[in-house]
């Protein structure tokens, strides 16, 4: 495990935002306090970070609030929103959404394995043309398995958008060897 690896600043930024859009920025601001996060108030990052950082602020909120997957898909969700707004070539998204969904498929996953790193950290990254496709990322890095559910907000807007406004994702998040599996079936 390389605990160096670093990843898009947008896993906590988002996660902390979906955190203030459920509880409020002052209940938000306590329990980031309580849970020994409080370094983030007003100092969201703006560059890579270590993937420790967003594992531990997954880990400590599922600790002090339990239920944390509706928090991080909705990061998930925004980080998307954020990838098609300022990542993704326009002139790509238009070309995606111009082809069969299969074949967007597959080139939009091709596209993003040149750069899975960003949010796979010391993870992986594959996905399959299987009937139906798949996606899956290993999560190396020790964490909780509801860390899954921002991936799946993440994968679920970005095929809506580019790929097929229809696109249902069939999450199957369990622990595996250490490891943290995170897979997708994808009805596109």
């Amino acid at each position: 495990m390389n605990t160096s690896s670093r990843i898009g600043p947008n896993s906590i930024i988002q996660t902390v935002t979906a955190l203030e859009a459920l509880y409020g920025k002052t209940k938000s601001d306590a329990l980031l306090r309580k849970i020994g996060q409080g370094y983030l108030i007003g100092n969201l990052p703006k560059e890579m970070v270590e993937e420790a950082k967003f594992h531990s602020l997954v880990i400590a909120l599922q600790k002090e609030i339990g239920e944390t997957s509706a928090i991080l898909k909705e990061a998930g969700e925004q980080t998307a929103r954020y990838l098609l707004k300022v990542r993704i070539p326009f002139i790509f998204q238009k070309f995606l959404k111009l082809l069969p969904h299969r074949l967007a498929f597959r080139l939009f996953l091709f596209a993003i394995s040149k750069n899975a790193w960003t949010f796979a950290g010391s993870g992986e990254f594959t996905y399959s043309m299987s009937q139906p496709p798949e996606i899956t990322v290993k999560v190396t890095f020790p964490s909780h398995p509801v860390v899954g559910n921002f991936y799946l907000g993440t994968f679920t807007t970005l095929l809506q958008e580019l790929v097929n406004p229809a696109t249902k994702i069939k999450p199957n998040i369990n622990k595996e060897n250490g490891n943290i599996r995170c897979h997708y079936q994808c009805e596109i």
